[in-house]
């Protein structure tokens, strides 16, 4: 962490955390590591692909970028 009271640095990182800890980790319960890796892994997927986000015009990062591009 850098200078004392200067968080910014940290701050996309901890909405993304806080994020999958609202909506993946809230209430699960898994029974080994090998359930828990495939459903994270499904997550993250989820997350790049589908679910919308308010910051990039209700898109989904996937979406957002294949419009950037095809802007060009």
């Amino acid at each position: 962490m850098s200078r004392k009271g200067n968080c910014l640095d940290n701050a996309a990182t901890e909405q993304t955390f806080g994020h999958m800890k609202d909506e993946f980790f809230k209430g699960q319960h898994w029974n080994g590591f090998d359930a828990f890796k495939s459903d994270l892994t499904a997550y993250i997927a989820h997350w790049n692909t589908k679910r919308p986000q308010e910051r990039l015009d209700g898109y989904a990062p996937s979406e957002f970028r294949q419009r950037y591009v095809e802007a060009e």
